[in-house]
Order: structure tokens, then C-alpha cells, then sequence
């Protein structure tokens, strides 16, 4: 191992749709793959080794990670990973290893588009399109911890676990616009979509003065002014993400866990779709 890596062993290590684009060959245009690879960027897990240049974190420590290189090739589906001691934080004292894998990805992903994309105050009425997905419902729940009111787009089956999460949810279709403005009949004041498939195309009929419009499935062509959101590696944005778990305003909600050795089939079950909240692979060997 090298003087600056953090060797962890894996507990729990969480899905996410970007792993079925980069075996589908959908990201070859923008990361290189060196083969065999192993999938997966999320991780929970226990520091087994430091590097001597390492410092701020010691054998025994149970982190969190987005762990990423430049191209694919190591990554979170395995037993143990060398990670970057800035892709680690510590893990929330007060969650399990597998809601603290589904945290890192989609919480990021949620965190930088509620707060650094759409800006999103106290008082803001905010729009979220795939309310119950992975990012969607970490989306509403920073939102709402920001003082936002949240209406939530997603499914018939979906619209009671949206309303536990605090938004308010409406069902897609032809009548989401009228639902919409009966909730908001002065507009939003912030959209976020999470779903694609058109869903900003709604925008303009139910948008205030000013709204503000992000996307993160790079859709934002669809609206004028809108901007895609882009994952990165932030510690302090991925800290404050402990600290509202630890908290209590922001839980990670598990759709279903698989042991490691079922990683195709927990593949299989998220390419399905319609997925509430994360899926994650458990190393049960050591959890």
C-alpha cells in the first residue's frame, strides 16, 4: 500500500444508477476503463491500515466514502479498497452500515444540488421530481432541513412514503400540473429533477417568478436557464451530510440489502426501477 492510502474493510457498499451506465458503456466518452472492474463508489466501512503519511485517521475507525478514481477499475463491491484519506469522513454515530453506504453517492449528489445549485431558504417552495429514488429522497429530506416546503413527484405507490418524509406528493401524469398548482397556485420557487424522462417540461407551468431549475440526469436542455448538477467530492459538504444524519433530519432509506456475493442480482433489481431509496450490498462476513 502506498504512504498516503487508507485501507478499509468494506461493510456495506451501496448501489447506484451510474454503475449500470458505466457497464452499459453509456460514460466511456468521459472515464477510461482499466479491466477487470469493480463496480461501485459508496462505501461503509472500518479503517484496517494507514499509510505512514496518513494522518487524522487510525486503525479502528468507522468511515464513510466516496471512493473514486480516474478511471474504473478498483471500486466498492469487494472486501477491502486503498482509499484517499480525503474520500473519508467518519461514519454517523447513530445509523447502520448500510444506511451509512447509501449516504455518500446520492447524499452528495442531492446536498450540492439542494444547496449549492438551487440555493434553496427558508421559506422556498421547492419541486422535486423522483421524490422517492435514491437521490429524491435525500433531496426533499436537506430541503426541508433548510426550511423549505417540498412537493414531491412520484408514483401511486410511492405517494405515502413521500408524505412520510415531510413533502407534499403529488402523482406523475397528465394531471400533475393541476396538482401541482392547486398546492402552489403563486408557483415554485425551485425545481429539481431527479427522474428525467421529460419532467421538466411541467416547468414552465407551474414556475414562480425567478424560479430556479437544476437537473441531475443532464436534462436541463429541456427548461431555458436550467443547469445540470454534477457529482464531486466535497469533505465539508459530505461531514454536514453526517452531521444531519446524526441529527436526525436526514435517514437514508434502504430498499432492500443483498450480501456481496449477490451483486448481479442486486443489479438486476435496481435496473428493474422503481426502487425506494438505496440498495446496498452487505459484506456479512464481517458485518
Amino acid at each position: 500500500m502506498f504512504a498516503d492510502l487508507v485501507m478499509v474493510r468494506i461493510q456495506a457498499a451501496a448501489l447506484n444508477p451510474a454503475d449500470l451506465a458505466f457497464q452499459g458503456g453509456h460514460a466511456d466518452p468521459v472515464m477510461d476503463s482499466l479491466f477487470p472492474v469493480t463496480p461501485g463508489w459508496d462505501l461503509a466501512g472500518v479503517v484496517e491500515q494507514v499509510g505512514p503519511a496518513v494522518t487524522g485517521l487510525r486503525p479502528g475507525d468507522e468511515v464513510i466514502g466516496y471512493v473514486r478514481g480516474q478511471a474504473m477499475h478498483y471500486g466498492t463491491y469487494a472486501e477491502k479498497i486503498a482509499a484517499e484519506p480525503r474520500q473519508l469522513v467518519r461514519k454517523p454515530r447513530n445509523v447502520s452500515w448500510a444506511q451509512a453506504a447509501g449516504l455518500p453517492v446520492a447524499g452528495l449528489t442531492a446536498y450540492q444540488a439542494i444547496v449549492h445549485s438551487l440555493e434553496v431558504t427558508a421559506g422556498d417552495l421547492v419541486l422535486v421530481h423522483g421524490a422517492a429514488g435514491g437521490v429524491g429522497h435525500l433531496a426533499v429530506q436537506i430541503a426541508l432541513a433548510r426550511g423549505a416546503q417540498v412537493i414531491g413527484t412520484g408514483s401511486e405507490a410511492s405517494q405515502a412514503f413521500i408524505e412520510s418524509l415531510g413533502a407534499t406528493p403529488v402523482r406523475y401524469g397528465d394531471e400533475l400540473v393541476e396538482q401541482v398548482r392547486k398546492i402552489a397556485p403563486d408557483g415554485v420557487d425551485a425545481v429539481l429533477d431527479t427522474a428525467g424522462r421529460g419532467s421538466l417540461a411541467t416547468t414552465q407551468e407551474v414556475a414562480a417568478l425567478g424560479v430556479r431549475v437544476a437537473s441531475i440526469t443532464q436534462s436541463a436542455a429541456e427548461y431555458p436557464g436550467a443547469v445540470d448538477v454534477y457529482l464531486y467530492l466535497d469533505s465539508d459538504d459530505l461531514t454536514r451530510l453526517v452531521e444531519l444524519a446524526e441529527e436526525g433530519k436526514l435517514t437514508v432509506h434502504i430498499d432492500r440489502v443483498y450480501p456481496l456475493d449477490q451483486a448481479a442480482q442486486a443489479q438486476q433489481h435496481l435496473a428493474g426501477g422503481h426502487t425506494r431509496g438505496k440498495i446496498v450490498l452487505e459484506n456479512r462476513k464481517e458485518a
